[in-house]
């Protein structure tokens, strides 16, 4: 039996590519034959996927995924197929958070969540990548869904950091770090007005770490620059690092007091658990997938007005006591995420 994965870019480091990596030698290890096909991938990884093109035709007791997270060629080719067909949903951001920005990504946005709706009849399960991702499929009809997360190498993180990066960072100032892709979504321009209250109101040493690239939404990211100079915030207090290596983003990781996220729609947030692995407080907006990432750990956003939220930056900085406590919950949640085997669990659904 032919357990094959369709997804539309393969690459390395890239949260959908890993959880496709691993799932497909889970299925080798599992005794099935298992490959990755893809439209695109890193010239690294020509020898871990095959392109679709050369998509053998499986067989009526075959079982095909799609990774689904924007529209694709893929999706129609996958509703025709005889096999038993899965759909791995990996969320869609809302088209209205791109449109002053960007009709092509709006129209992007758009296209890719009534294509998901396209396939509702055409599988047999769904899995989302978290429980908010699952409802998403429930509310478009289909039949069954299961919450399925992102696979999660925790090894990685355990490998050297950059030393002279971290110790540049460790400055003494408060360092408030976020992770994830600089797009409207992320609403990184209220953690922009954080740190101005954060250098006006409690102390000029603090600096914003913004890690991400920085040419997904060109006019967002400008956006974001014109801002940072209009509270006058320096080059040293406002840094967007763009896409970095793993060893410059551990070291970030490490030399931060506290990951703040002020995001409106994510459909996972895999960020939040990396901050976790590395013992850094975590401070998240209460909306979408974030409560169910956290369960339970770290602090919930409720009310995002910038003075509060400052305040608490501040305090998740520097009361040693709180730290610690906040530290432990996140840790049982990290163990809690590990226990759960997931691997059994999508090996059964697939039996089934």
């Amino acid at each position: 039996m032919r357990i094959d994965q369709l997804v539309p870019a393969f690459h390395r480091g890239d949260a959908i590519g890993d959880t496709a990596f691993h799932m497909r030698d889970l299925f080798r290890r599992s005794g099935f034959q298992a490959h990755i096909y893809c439209l695109d991938r890193d010239e690294e990884l020509a020898e871990e996927a095959v392109f679709f093109k050369d998509f053998p035709p499986p067989s009526a007791g075959d079982v095909t995924i799609l990774h689904f997270a924007l529209p694709s060629p893929l999706s129609p080719a996958f509703a025709r197929l005889g096999s038993r067909k899965v759909l791995l949903y990996h969320n869609i951001t809302p088209a209205e958070y791109f449109l002053p920005y960007s009709l092509e990504m709006a129209q992007l946005a758009y296209l890719g969540r009534k294509e998901l709706a396209s396939l509702v009849g055409a599988t047999d399960l769904g899995l989302a990548d978290s429980e908010f991702n699952r409802q998403d499929l429930i509310r478009l009809g289909f039949r069954r869904a299961e919450v399925f997360p992102l696979y999660v190498d925790f090894a990685r993180y355990e490998r050297p950091a950059d030393r002279f990066i971290q110790d540049l960072v460790k400055d003494g100032r408060t360092n408030i770090l976020f992770v994830g892709r600089i797009v409207p979504n992320k609403k990184i321009e209220d953690l922009i007005k954080v740190t101005f209250y954060y250098k006006k109101y409690i102390s000029p040493l603090v600096r914003l770490l913004v890690v991400g690239k920085t040419q997904s939404l060109p006019k967002y990211y400008h956006s974001l620059t014109r801002l940072a100079d209009e509270f006058y915030l320096k080059s040293e207090e406002v840094q967007f690092t763009g896409h970095i290596p793993d060893e410059e983003m551990y070291a970030l990781y490490r030399a931060s007091d506290v990951f703040l996220s002020l995001s409106e729609h994510e459909g996972f947030c895999l960020p939040l658990l990396e901050s976790m692995a590395f013992d850094l407080p975590v401070a998240a907006y209460d909306a979408a997938a974030v409560p169910g990432t956290l369960a339970g750990a770290g602090v919930l956003i409720r009310d995002r007005r910038v003075d509060r939220v400052a305040e608490l930056v501040d305090i998740l900085s520097h009361d040693d006591r709180l730290r610690e406590e906040i530290r432990r919950g996140q840790r049982r949640r990290l163990e809690e995420f590990k226990k759960t085997d997931w691997g059994r669990k999508l090996l059964d659904w697939l039996r089934a």
